[in-house]
């Protein structure tokens, strides 16, 4: 009898170059979809979280009710995380008066405790082990707080630290330059770095949607919020269909085989 290790399909896809380019332009969609409900319509940051987060729950039913990988509903539901996120986050940041340090900060506890509980339920918080209801549970909950964590983070690098839209945007993208470079190079967890750029993908495309939609004065372009989504959701549905997206798989069952 030998034995054979069945490789079983993820319900998230092959983190590939594609992933991280669609990843970036969904957290862009997220901060300028999220500000044109919140600000642009008036709804104000409270009512749009509640509105997000509904989007959002009823995208995630429908994702883990998904027998297999399917591109467009998983790339929903990122959007659906990304902008919930911005509106959260920005709830925090200022309507709860915690600013954005206090708010980075206890969406980073929440995100711990998300991750914590996931490895202390399954042993692993990989992304390759994400094909049952309840990893599925643990993996969108972390994402929503990863999420809104990189809301914040890119709120307050740009709006605080006096670097404008292009320098907070230049200093995340050298964060995942490293993060890319300590995967290449050294031993550091893959798992650990796909978190790290993970987050670090959210403000950097925070920064550069407020880059697109800010007002001249403030640093940005002046670009309609309205206008920037749908160009950034044109972009992104164009680039899933163009670029190849499959399942990742994962080592599942040892079996015997004659």
């Amino acid at each position: 009898m030998n034995q054979i290790t069945k490789e079983t399909l993820s319900k998230v896809p092959a983190v590939t170059l594609g992933f991280w380019i669609i990843k970036i332009i969904a957290t862009t969609l997220g901060e300028t979809g999220g500000d044109a409900v919140s600000m642009t319509m008036g709804l104000g940051y409270a009512l749009a979280s509640i509105i997000f987060i509904g989007i959002f729950l009823a995208s995630v039913f429908v994702q883990i009710r998904m027998k297999k990988f399917h591109p467009f509903v998983y790339w929903f539901v990122i959007v659906a995380t990304t902008t919930a996120g911005t509106t959260m986050a920005d709830f925090a940041d200022r309507s709860l008066g915690i600013g954005y340090p206090g708010g980075a900060f206890l969406l980073f506890v929440l995100l711990m405790i998300s991750l914590g509980v996931w490895y202390w339920s399954e042993g692993s918080i990989s992304v390759e082990t994400v094909r049952k209801p309840r990893v599925e549970l643990f993996y969108w909950t972390a994402i929503m707080f990863s999420q809104t964590l990189g809301t914040a983070l890119g709120d307050w690098m740009a709006d605080t630290n006096g670097m404008g839209y292009e320098g907070g945007a230049l200093v995340f993208s050298i964060g995942l330059l490293i993060t890319v470079l300590l995967h290449y190079l050294t031993k550091v967890s893959p798992v650990l770095l796909f978190w790290a750029a993970f987050i670090l993908t959210r403000p950097l495309g925070a920064t550069l949607g407020d880059l697109l939609d800010k007002p001249v004065d403030h640093g940005g372009l002046a670009i309609s919020r309205l206008t920037a989504s749908a160009l950034l959701a044109v972009c992104m549905i164009v680039l899933v269909l163009l670029i190849p997206q499959k399942a990742g798989q994962h080592p599942g069952e040892t079996i015997d085989k004659a």
